[in-house]
């Protein structure tokens, strides 16, 4: 059977920003009524690559083709009124409108004056909807259904301009399991017609489900491209981080799962914490002395499970105790109290204050503590400062120097010394070492294990297998939300953390945590 050509190809395409290779030479093709499958953790790529075909962008080398012809879009509406739709992660459509009035916005049908014809535009929208299976009140204000049904809205929409290439870009992460059904249908459906989709999904039983064939980005490159069937789950893992599976199998993915009892009683426990849809039943540990790494993919729930013990984020349900004491759920105030510090992965918006000084960042948690009828004496301010910056090697002019004047590492550093002063009694790091150059990586990474030495209970969160496997005590695996294995410390390593990011505790021997099963 002769092969059809390209509805859409991308040629040796690179883009650049200052100081970032964000494309480097991608050449990616999708056919008539394939659904292809863009993968890649964060960093990968994959956005830049989207907004690049989209218009967003313009390639600094490289051509985009469509329909065999060269494009060049300057905006996102010239693609669309070309033929390619996208559909976002979130929802980008007029709440106050009706159903109908979002599904036709900007394309509405009038009659012979000129008018809108409301009632055709109500008809069409409800054969659209039914065409794909989608259940909605087209006249109904779209803020009055729920975010599922939102999400399908956008879908109709954007497969109702006549569109010959269709990007999903994470498409389920707010549907239900009847909704991701009903998505699914509408994708068939598409291939079907000849349509061409684009999946962009960090979901592994999603992509082997519904895509044909697979393109993994890893640091701007096509890493690999291929029929996803061909393909198993720990081959396209390995493509993802970087990984020759014949090292990873040459470890040995030996049995695990079981905790090891230990006699010190828990410094933090989390129990059945639950974050529709994010979070399911996720439960940990922590001893003092102790680091617990978190592990998955991207879209794991890594960081929300982190959010959530820090109260930064609310949870459905679940319970949480620091050193046997009930700590409140959904506040950061009740958190810090009890004892828990948090360093976000984003530490240029979550974390340092950029126009303050080192000094006045460092200290801005401790103020309460420091204070006396008040007031805050500048002398035990300077004496803080100056522990926590000989410490922890903080490289700064003096502690008057702006924060936003040093390196990530001294950044990181001194965001470490603000919850250092605190005395906290469980520390969590969400990817302390992203960004910072190699020297700094192995001082923190060094930091990082005298903190545990000296009795503080460790969370770590890393996207790097090395910074996993080297640096944690227990590692606790996650995926699409839910606890799938744990590995002890003889058992640390990345061919058995691979092999659980792929298969869960299917791969070993049940993992168990807490005295239950791990998934919840």
């Amino acid at each position: 059977m002769e092969q059809q050509a390209p509805v859409l190809e991308v040629r040796r395409v690179t883009k650049r920003f200052p100081g970032v290779l964000a494309l480097d030479d991608i050449s990616f093709e999708l056919r008539p009524g394939e659904v292809h499958a863009l993968v890649g953790e964060n960093g990968a790529g994959k956005s830049t690559l989207i907004k690049v075909i989209t218009g967003v962008y313009r390639p600094d080398e490289g051509q985009i083709l469509f329909q065999g012809e060269e494009v060049s879009f300057s905006e996102p509406r010239e693609s669309q009124e070309a033929g390619i739709s996208t559909i976002y992660q979130e929802v980008n459509l007029i709440p106050l409108l009706s159903v109908a009035q979002n599904v036709f916005l900007g394309r509405e049908p009038r009659g012979r004056l000129g008018l809108i014809d409301r009632d055709r535009m109500n008809r069409e929208a409800d054969e659209i909807l039914k065409r794909y299976g989608i259940r909605a009140d087209v006249t109904a204000p779209l803020r009055s259904l729920g975010l599922g049904v939102q999400q399908m809205v956008a879908i109709a929409r954007a497969i109702s301009v006549d569109a010959r290439a269709v990007i999903m870009d994470e498409p389920t992460s707010s549907l239900e399991a009847r909704e991701v059904e009903t998505l699914f249908g509408v994708i068939r459906q598409l291939r079907q017609e000849g349509v061409g989709v684009i999946y962009v999904s960090h979901r592994l039983d999603e992509l082997y489900e519904i895509c044909d064939r697979v393109t993994v980005l890893r640091d701007g490159r096509v890493a690999h491209t291929g029929e996803l069937a061909e393909l198993s789950r720990l081959q396209l893992i390995a493509h993802m981080l970087g990984r020759e599976l014949a090292d990873v199998q040459k470890e040995g993915a030996t049995g695990f799962g079981e905790e090891h009892e230990t006699a010190e009683e828990p410094v933090l426990q989390a129990q059945g914490l639950t974050q529709h849809p994010r979070l399911r039943e996720v439960s940990l540990t922590v001893h003092p002395g102790e680091v617990v790494g978190l592990a998955g993919l991207l879209g794991a729930g890594r960081s929300e499970t982190a959010k959530a013990i820090f109260g930064a984020e609310p949870v459905d349900s679940g319970s949480l105790k620091v050193g046997g004491e009930e700590v409140k759920m959904g506040s950061p105030a009740a958190a810090i109290k009890a004892g828990i510090a948090f360093l976000p992965e984003d530490r240029k918006s979550e974390g340092i204050i950029p126009d303050l000084s080192v000094k006045e960042n460092i200290v801005a948690a401790a103020l309460p503590r420091l204070a006396r009828a008040g007031l805050v004496s500048e002398k035990a301010q300077d004496e803080l400062v100056e522990e926590f910056m000989q410490s922890l090697g903080i490289k700064a002019s003096s502690p008057d120097q702006p924060v936003r004047e040093l390196s990530g590492g001294n950044q990181q550093k001194v965001l470490l010394a603000r919850w250092l002063c605190m005395n906290p009694k469980v520390l969590i790091l969400d990817e302390p070492t992203r960004g910072i150059d190699v020297g700094a990586k192995a001082e923190i990474q060094k930091l990082v294990d005298d903190l545990a030495v000296k009795g503080l209970g460790v969370i770590l969160i890393s996207s790097e297998l090395d910074e996993m496997t080297e640096g944690s005590d227990r590692v606790v695996a996650l995926r699409d939300g839910a606890v799938v294995g744990l590995l002890s410390e003889d058992e640390i390593t990345e061919g058995n953390l691979m092999e659980l990011l792929a298969h869960g505790e299917d791969s070993g021997n049940g993992a168990k945590e807490n005295g239950r099963d791990a998934d919840g």
